[in-house]
C-alpha cells in the first residue's frame, strides 16, 4: 500500500508537526481542527520552523513553499474523505477521541487505515470505536516531531500485519526510525520515561538534592539531554500525572503510585512551561 497524502487530525504542537515532516517528505497532507484560529496557528508554527531551518542552511525557500504548497488546512472533515491514512492527534482525552474516530469511520472508504497518536490510551480500546480494528493502529510521534527520530508502532488485538507494514513503512519513508510495540499501558517509552519523572520528584520532595542538582546528576550520569524535572516542566506535570494515574489504575501495582509532590504542585496550577511555573519559573 503506497501512501501519498496523509490526513491529520489536530493542528496542535503534534499535529502540526506531523503535518510538517509529511509535507517535507513530499506527502500530501490535509491538517484539520475544529477552529480555524487553532488551523491558523498550527501553519504560522509550520512555516516558523521551516524558516529556522532555512537559517541553519537545511532547507531551501523553494524547498519550503513547496512544502507549504502540500498542506490542504481546514475545519471541514469532509476533506479527509480520499485519505488513505488518517492519524488523530487530538488532545489526550479518550471519550474525544472515540468521537473523534467514529466520525471518521463513517467518514473513510473502507480501506482507509485510521492511526492514533495516543501516548497511553489502549490501542484495542480506540479501535473498538471504529468499524474497522483490523485497520487500526497507534503511530505515537515524539516531540518535538520534527526533530525526534522515533515512532512508536502499536498493534491493538485485532491490527493486521497489512497495516502494520505500511504504517512502518511510511515512518521510514518519513526518515523516521519505528519500533514496533505491543499494546500495553505507556507503550514502551513512556512506560519507563514516566515512572523516572515520579521517582525524581519523590527525591525531590524528600530533599535528597535540589531540582537544579537532581536535572544535572541525570544529565551527567545518564548522558540525558535534560534532566527529568525540566522535562516535566516541559511535558507537563499534569500530563505527568494523568499518565501515572492510568498506570496505577491498570496495573494495580503501587510501585506506580504519583508522588504526592507532583498531585499538590498540580494541585496548585502549577503545571510547567505552559502555565509559567512548575518545578521551575519560566
Amino acid at each position: 500500500m503506497s501512501i501519498q497524502t496523509v490526513g491529520i487530525i489536530g493542528a496542535g504542537t503534534m499535529g502540526n508537526g506531523i503535518a510538517q515532516v509529511c509535507a517535507q517528505s513530499g506527502l500530501n497532507v490535509v491538517m484539520i481542527d475544529v477552529a480555524q484560529a487553532a488551523v491558523d496557528k498550527g501553519l504560522a508554527t509550520i512555516a516558523g520552523s521551516f524558516d529556522r531551518l532555512i537559517k541553519k542552511d537545511k532547507l531551501t525557500v523553494p524547498e519550503k513553499e513547496a512544502a507549504l504548497a502540500r498542506i490542504q488546512a481546514g475545519t471541514d472533515y469532509a476533506a479527509l474523505a480520499a485519505c488513505p491514512l488518517v492519524i488523530e492527534a487530538a488532545t489526550e482525552n479518550e471519550g474525544l477521541k472515540r468521537k473523534i474516530l467514529a466520525q471518521l469511520d463513517a467518514l473513510l472508504p473502507a480501506e482507509a487505515i485510521i492511526a492514533t497518536n495516543t501516548s497511553s490510551i489502549s490501542i484495542t480500546k480506540l479501535a473498538a470505536a471504529t468499524s474497522r480494528p483490523d485497520r487500526f493502529i497507534g503511530m505515537h510521534f515524539f516531540n518535538p516531531v520534527p526533530m525526534m527520530a522515533l515512532v512508536e508502532i502499536i498493534r491493538g488485538l485485532a491490527t493486521s500485519d497489512a497495516t502494520h507494514d505500511a504504517v512502518k513503512a511510511m515512518a521510514e519513508a518519513l526518515g523516521k526510525t519505528p519500533i514496533s510495540v505491543k499494546n500495553a499501558p505507556g507503550f514502551v517509552v513512556n512506560r519507563i520515561l514516566i515512572p523516572m519523572i515520579n521517582e525524581a520528584f519523590f527525591v525531590l520532595a524528600e530533599g535528597a538534592a535540589t531540582a537544579e542538582d537532581i536535572d544535572a546528576g541525570m544529565k551527567l550520569g545518564c548522558n540525558q539531554p535534560i534532566g527529568p524535572l525540566a522535562l516535566a516542566d516541559m511535558i507537563g506535570l499534569d500530563v505527568c500525572l494523568a499518565v501515572m494515574e492510568v498506570y496505577v489504575n491498570e496495573f494495580a501495582d503501587s510501585k506506580y503510585r504519583p508522588a504526592p509532590l507532583l498531585k499538590e504542585m498540580v494541585a496548585a496550577g502549577w503545571l510547567g512551561r505552559k502555565t509559567g511555573r512548575g518545578v521551575y519559573r519560566y
